[in-house]
């Protein structure tokens, strides 16, 4: 190979969950590594994320007891590509039939080599679960909680997590979200209170979630002789005569050609930070409600569609319903309303005071239907609609109300209250008649048991505890009818795009007619979900991002029949 200033077997470009997984691949192989990071924090998207990925039949399922299959997954997803009435180019039966077999295989390896794995929840149902194949309890994996004092020199080029303490997601979702309806999460908030305490006294540093995984994935690479750059943004995907060879970064200011012998992987995350793409291909969302870190911009997508790639999808995002409380954007993650509006005593209406989705379902369908439904009517943002019953039982933008308004929630125009439901529609601007006629219809439907609209409530996962209220007996649906009632506003954010490059079953980028361009391998929401247009259950993006990486590595590595 002529032409390049140094040279590794396999290339990465980005730091996420499937370059970590790639780079491990290929070590244990023998192959020289290198992973190409262009901002100065290791972790990507996956690091800023929940950590949790999607894996059908995996280990931990098979140790708590229960039955899965890859077959029975095939038929969850099947099921779920005519959902959205159009064919997504990012997926075939090839390609699923790829993920749902290698996934736990994947899951496997990482804990072979280090990587300290458990069950996210015993009770984190599909999305659909009501679908054949949907699973009612919980698919998904994530990392145990890490200390990021493991990394040494690396520990601050770790990006940051949503929660830098010893806490799981469950345990922070039990003594937080539910604090006045569960009984033990007053104990339960002590435990981790101590199990703090104790982690400082023993100098101790942890972080969770995303953070967890990528910290325990950097420790495994680096322990695995990986060479890891920061700071190293690529601008070019070199190919000669067909063939992808590497990739154009910089060095002291210059232009660096680093040459694959095996192949180069991109994994360079999405286009959540590019309002001219979002303008494109997600018109009426805004760059600035995404939670994705700040080099999600969508470049690479742009050099693979250059050198011949095909992007598909793009229209998709994975949803985070964003509550805009005063002072949102200086937080590190903004208020999420994904659960405020699926517990009971709440619901969501458009602008005019209509109520237009199951607010049960999952965030990427519940913001997808919110830009949708703004294209015909106004509904960015729409409204979350509370009443006494709801501020005295849950936080809305993670503060209770009940007692006392936080300063300038009203002055803002952030926080609207009225003693009938009336006043509170001629606040908001939405049409009295047409909210009252709403609410009215929705306590019709909780006095009746079920919600002849939406199906609200009908699915486990409506009401499991990231969403609804497990620890109540009303669990989704419950009454507004008891003043003052209130109303904040709700907007389309998101946590990542979910369009990209095209891939096929070997995670290689196909042309136009889909065929593999030979050394070009792509992951993570780079490229157009496995999933098809649905998002299928937590972990649907960081799963297949790990999982594509690993199998692109072996394919690359040749070590397929291995």
């Amino acid at each position: 190979m002529d032409g390049f200033d140094e040279i590794f077997d396999w290339v990465v470009v980005g730091s996420g969950a499937g370059s970590m997984s790639s780079a491990l691949v290929m070590r244990q192989a023998g192959k020289s590594v290198v992973i190409l990071e262009k901002t100065d924090k290791i972790g990507g998207t996956t690091a800023k994320s929940g950590g949790v990925m999607w894996i059908p039949a995996n280990r931990f399922m098979a140790a708590d007891g229960e039955a899965d299959s890859a077959e029975a997954a095939m038929t969850y997803l099947d099921a779920l590509q005519a959902l959205d009435g159009h064919p997504a180019p990012g997926t075939s039966r090839e390609k699923r039939r790829a993920y749902v077999t290698q996934a736990p295989r994947a899951v496997d390896f990482l804990v072979d080599q280090g990587v300290a794995l458990q069950r996210g929840s015993t009770f984190w149902p599909d999305y659909y679960d009501e679908q054949p194949g949907g699973c009612k309890t919980s698919r998904t994996v994530v990392a145990r909680p890490f200390n990021r004092k493991e990394l040494g020199e690396w520990a601050d080029r770790l990006r940051q997590g949503f929660a830098e303490f010893n806490v799981t997601l469950v345990e922070g979702m039990e003594a937080q979200g539910h604090r006045r309806t569960n009984k033990a999460s007053g104990k339960l908030m002590a435990k981790i209170a101590l199990r703090t305490i104790r982690d400082k006294l023993l100098g101790r540093k942890y972080t969770t979630a995303g953070a967890a995984l990528q910290g325990r994935m950097l420790k495994a690479v680096l322990a695995a002789g990986a060479d890891v750059r920061t700071d190293t943004p690529v601008s070019e995907i070199v190919v000669q005569e067909g063939i992808a060879t590497g990739a154009v970064t910089v060095k002291d200011g210059k232009p660096w050609r680093i040459g694959a012998r095996l192949g180069v992987l991109v994994n360079a995350g999405g286009f959540a930070r590019n309002q001219a793409m979002r303008d494109r291909y997600m018109p009426g969302t805004r760059a600035e409600w995404s939670q994705t870190p700040e080099g999600d911009t969508g470049e690479m997508q742009q050099e693979l569609e250059r050198i011949g790639g095909r992007l598909a999808q793009m229209d998709q995002m994975v949803g985070y319903q964003l509550t805009p409380a005063p002072g949102w954007d200086k937080g590190y993650v903004a208020p999420g309303a994904q659960s405020m509006t699926g517990k009971p005593h709440a619901i969501l209406v458009d602008q005019g005071g209509t109520r237009f989705m199951n607010e049960g379902g999952s965030y990427e369908l519940y913001c997808e239907t919110m830009v949708r439904r703004n294209a015909v009517v106004p509904a960015v943002p729409s409204w979350a609609i509370l009443d006494r019953q709801y501020v005295e039982l849950y936080a809305v933008a993670g503060r209770f109300i009940d007692k006392a308004i936080p300063e300038g929630w009203v002055e803002s125009g952030y926080l609207h209250s009225a003693d009938t439901i009336e006043g509170l529609a001629a606040s908001i601007g939405a049409d009295p008649a047409i909210l009252a006629a709403t609410v009215a219809r929705w306590n019709g439907f909780v006095a009746d048991g079920k919600d002849g609209d939406f199906d609200r409530g009908a699915r486990a996962y409506d009401n499991c505890g990231f969403v609804g209220d497990p620890f109540s007996a009303e669990r989704s649906m419950g009454s507004i009818e008891k003043g003052p009632f209130y109303a904040v506003p709700v907007v389309p954010g998101d946590v990542s795009t979910y369009g990209g490059i095209v891939t096929d079953e070997r995670g290689r980028v196909v042309d136009g007619a889909g065929a593999p361009i030979p050394g070009l391998y792509a992951t993570g929401v780079t490229t157009a979900s496995v999933m098809g247009n649905v998002y299928v259950a937590a972990g649907a993006s960081i799963g297949p991002s790990m999982v594509f990486g690993y199998i692109a590595a072996r394919h690359a590595a040749g070590l397929e029949n291995q």
